[in-house]
């Protein structure tokens, strides 16, 4: 049974930084997507980053420059490196993987991935 458990999340003021991690069980990391997602109250989620089995990178247009995605497969962790925080960035960040069966979905559609995790909480206050 695959788990993902999110840590990292905290309260910071806007410019700061958090690193977000993501810890999988029953998951090898290098076998197909990983992602980050958001949401915000009232908001649908929406994908911050992913990194797919080749190790290449996608950000959303509101994160690129800030927000790094990298993984290490040795530890089966995830992270989500977050700098220049915005107040906007606040939400519940959610960690998530494709199953390798359906890895031919792509990486880009939240309705691909399989697994995710219970979230995290960044508040990011002005």
């Amino acid at each position: 049974q695959v788990q993902l458990v999110e840590s990292g999340g905290g309260s910071v003021q806007a410019g700061g930084s958090l690193r977000l991690s993501c810890a999988a069980s029953g998951y090898t990391y290098s076998s197909s997507c990983m992602g980050w997602f958001r949401q915000a109250p009232r908001k649908e989620r929406e994908g911050v980053a992913h990194v797919d089995s080749d190790g290449s990178t996608s950000y959303a247009d509101s994160v690129k420059g800030r927000f790094t995605i990298s993984k290490d497969n040795a530890k089966n962790t995830l992270y989500l490196q977050m700098s220049s925080l915005k107040p906007e960035d606040t939400a519940m960040y959610y960690c998530a993987a494709i199953d390798p069966a359906d890895h031919w979905l792509g990486c880009g559609r939240v309705s691909a991935y399989n697994y995710w995790g219970q979230g995290t909480q960044v508040t990011v206050s002005s």
